[in-house]
């Protein structure tokens, strides 16, 4: 057993793209962890979508063994955490497998608001934090401003920030060295009844569900039989085993380590995430402090283009469930797009991720109709219902008032941007609560309604800005606004796949510009029809999509007025009775164009 003194257990933070998954790829390369012939660039992003975006989306631990200057063996657990706002909940439950982190820094572009959030996440988890400045390799480093930055912004000691370029190699022995020695070792005790925090786990078809684990008190050896205090189920270990990225099996985990086990566990969901597992027999019974289940915030409908690919489809989601706990589902049915799925998300990327998973993995085509969140529904005998879908809005009599769910957004900002980004937050029917400075930059915080951020808040904010803007958010409850379900009535038929809720306030704007939308395309049919918006009852815009027609009148030559007025009339009553009994359809692609908001 390697004494406690001489294990290290540490996670990389930063924002996104300031090198978190290059720094581990060093570190495993310098340590000799993977032999040269196998190393690759982004060692620890084990996706294909993971690699081609470039941004990590699952949190990955793997085991290096170092030796250090002063000739003394450790073992270093490392966690490379996702930077994206969307997989936040990866990131603040890795830190409480954790002692200590590395907080890198792009020495060209300063602190932004991912690297707060997550350094708060570190913070809240007690961790001792060693600040490091990547890239310094690049013509437009600036070390000591973005010190100064880290300790005006943030707050910690930066004086003596390690200056790495994870790119070509420089810095990383003296990086090595400061988890050695900077970073606390982990605290434990052999003798006491197991306890082991369950830090992930995810499906595999060979082995059935693969458990990380944190070892905190005891030890776990091969062929003992678990207990999972959550919900009392019992399993037998069939294997234990640690990342060298590649699984290596042992004999036994003792206290600080990180590590895996097999149990011949079916489901996924019988192993949450934050669980204390223990001995079945003599094991301790209070459990760890958990952490709080990731809440999904975005909704939306998942549907085959291919009515046929139903059945495909249901197999992929529940594949794609097994290994991703924060992703919700439940069947739906739409008079337009038939059969299809109502999937919870943690945010736009993560419904992205899912979808190209889906369309890449399995092959299905699919439709996703508009993201929408959750409101609270307060009706007039003192009751809440939870409206996910706008279509299943109830009777306005009996609804007292509506609730949206709040967000708090930190924007940095260069000040020649300041301007736009207030405009668009107020657009946005934002509250501001914070102007603050950080050097040139400003850090602006807002009061924002989610359902508003939703739909494109990130690319207006991109554009506007440049690029130069970076964002991050946290739910923070509630609140009641004059919000009302909008209706799409197509040929006085209404689109239950394009209702949305909108604030009373826009809902003129929003309607003017969907109806406007979809009569360009929508298809001409034999007979006029007219694209309405609706407020209840209330018409709020409209557009009619002109009928193709014969030209009936053109056998007659000269003559009367009266005959050609006859044969004009005569069409006309057809194309009413037509419009009654005549149906409209509405093309997939138009679906899917309406619901892409532009602004």
């Amino acid at each position: 057993m390697t004494p406690l003194s001489h294990i290290r257990n540490f996670s990389i933070v930063a924002h996104i793209d300031h090198g978190k998954s290059t720094l581990a790829d060093r570190l495993i390369q310098e340590t000799n962890t993977v032999a040269e012939r196998d190393m690759k660039a982004q060692m620890l992003d084990n996706m294909d979508i993971e690699r081609e975006r470039g941004i990590t989306i699952k949190a990955q631990t793997v085991r290096i063994n170092y030796t250090a200057l002063n000739g003394e063996e450790y073992i270093l657990n490392l966690i490379d955490t996702p930077g994206h706002v969307d997989f936040a909940y990866e990131v603040s439950r890795s830190m409480r497998a954790v002692e200590g982190s590395l907080l890198v820094v792009d020495s060209t572009q300063g602190v932004e608001a991912q690297t707060l959030a997550n350094v708060y996440h570190a913070i809240d988890a007690d961790h001792e934090i060693v600040p490091v400045l990547n890239k310094i390799d690049l013509p437009a480093t600036d070390c000591d401003r973005v010190a100064e930055q880290i300790e005006d912004v943030i707050g910690i000691d930066a004086s003596d920030a390690i200056r790495v370029s994870a790119k070509t190699g420089e810095g990383i022995i003296e990086t090595l060295e400061a988890v050695v020695h900077k970073l606390p070792a982990p605290t434990g005790t052999l003798d006491a009844p197991l306890k082991a925090m369950l830090v992930d786990s995810w499906y595999d078809s060979y082995l059935g569900v693969i458990v990380l684990v944190r070892i905190m008190d005891g030890q776990l050896k091969k062929g003992e039989r678990i207990k999972m205090l959550s919900n009392g189920s019992t399993h037998h270990v069939d294997r234990i085993g640690v990342f060298r990225p590649e699984m290596t099996e042992i004999d036994a985990l003792g206290p600080g380590e990180l590590g895996f086990l097999t149990a011949s566990i079916k489901q996924v969901r019988d192993t949450s995430v934050g669980d204390t597992i223990t001995h079945e027999k003599k094991g301790c019974t209070e459990a760890l402090p958990g952490f709080k289940p990731s809440q999904p915030v975005v909704f939306c409908g998942l549907f085959p283009v291919d009515a046929a690919q139903f059945e495909d489809l249901r197999d992929s989601i529940e594949k794609l469930a097994l290994n991703d706990a924060s992703f919700s589902y439940e069947m739906e049915t739409s008079a337009a797009l038939g059969f299809g799925f109502r999937c919870g998300f943690l945010g736009l990327l993560h419904l992205e991720v899912i979808r190209d998973r889906i369309e890449r993995e399995y092959d299905i085509d699919l439709i996703t109709t508009a993201p929408s969140v959750i409101y609270d529904i307060h009706m007039r005998d003192g009751t809440v219902e939870q409206l996910h879908n706008p279509a299943d809005m109830p009777d306005l009599t009996f609804v007292d008032h509506i609730e949206e769910p709040r967000i708090k957004a930190t924007i940095l900002v260069p000040d020649d941007y300041l301007g736009d980004v207030l405009k668009l937050c107020q657009d946005r029917r934002g509250i501001q609560e914070d102007l603050t400075y950080a050097g040139s930059r400003a850090m602006v915080v807002y009061d924002l309604p989610l359902n508003e951020v939703v739909f494109d808040f990130y690319d207006r904010l991109k554009s506007v800005t440049k690029g130069y803007a970076s964002f991050d958010y946290q739910m923070i409850g509630y609140r009641e606004d004059s919000l009302v379900k909008m209706s799409i009535l197509v040929n006085d038929e209404p689109v239950d796949a394009l209702s949305t809720m909108v604030h009373r306030d826009r809902a003129e704007m929003r309607g003017r510009a969907m109806v406007e939308k979809l009569k360009d395309l929508i298809p001409r049919h034999m007979f006029k029809i007219p694209i309405q918006a609706a407020i209840g009852g209330k018409v709020i815009a409209r557009e009619t999509l002109s009928a193709m027609r014969k030209d009936v009148t053109a056998k007659c030559y000269g003559g009367d007025a009266s005959r050609k007025r006859k044969l004009l009339d005569k069409q006309k009553a057809g194309k009413k009775k037509m419009r009654q009994f005549g149906k409209v359809d509405i093309p997939q692609e138009a679906f899917i164009s309406a619901l892409k908001m532009d602004n």
